[in-house]
Parts: structure tokens; sequence; C-alpha cells
């Protein structure tokens, strides 16, 4: 399973992992001094959704956070909310 945005092909950054010591100059210290630097990834939010096709239907997809809160992709709904069952 790869860590890709099925949407919009989204995948993991690279950058450093940056240690410190020391106090801030603006608070009254010497200055920051950098003891080291390590390299890391960073990993986005995949979620596992059922999602609505655009020609209908609903499918399994793995889809990061930021596709669903913007609104690309609409979780398909399985049914409608606040429905009772009627009794006959």
């Amino acid at each position: 399973m790869s860590r890709k945005c099925d949407i919009c092909n989204r995948i993991a950054g690279r950058g450093n992992s940056k240690v410190e010591r020391g106090k801030a100059k603006y608070l009254g210290g010497n200055g920051r001094k950098t003891t080291g630097i390590s390299k890391r990834h960073y990993f986005i939010n995949l979620q596992t959704v059922h999602i609505e096709k655009p020609e209908g239907g609903a499918m399994t997809s793995r889809v990061c956070t930021k596709c669903i809160r913007s609104g690309v992709v609409r979780k398909s709904v399985k049914r409608k909310p606040f429905t009772l069952a009627e009794n006959n």
C-alpha cells in the first residue's frame, strides 16, 4: 500500500529535523546554536473512505484529509440521516 493520495497524488515530503540549544536573543540570551541536523519525512494524513464516483455508485479509496475537507471528494451516504424505521 503506497502512502499516496488517490485523488491529488500527494506523497510524503522530506526535510530536516533540527536540534538547538541556548536561549533566543530577544529573550535575553546569547542566541540559538544548532547541535544536530537529521533527515526526516513528513507523512500526509491518509484516510480510507467510501467516496461517490462522478458517474454514480461508490468506491473505497485512500484520500488525504486535505481533499476531504476542501470538498474535492464526497463521502458516500449509506442511508439518509435522521430517519426512523416505519412501524407497520
